[in-house]
């Protein structure tokens, strides 16, 4: 299980994206996902490591996607 939590500086960026009305759908499920697991031991579900891993592949992803995504899929209940 993974014992990793989202630290202050993504916590900060996913506060941002979610008060931001031009964030991407994607950019603020992963926003949600990384804040809900600032500060807690909270784990990533399947599906959401599903969309975080297909939007760390994605060639078209911001940098802030990107950010996001790789705090989620850090936090996966999954070994690597």
């Amino acid at each position: 299980m993974a014992s990793k939590s989202t630290g202050n500086k993504v916590a900060s960026t996913a506060g941002r994206t979610l008060a931001s009305p031009n964030a991407s759908k994607i950019q603020h499920s992963l926003a949600g996902s990384a804040l809900a697991q600032s500060g807690t031991a909270k784990t990533t579900s399947k599906a959401m490591e599903t969309k975080a891993s297909a939007a760390l592949k994605s060639g078209t992803s911001s940098a802030t996607t990107r950010t996001l995504a790789a705090s989620v899929v850090a936090q996966s209940k999954l070994k690597p």
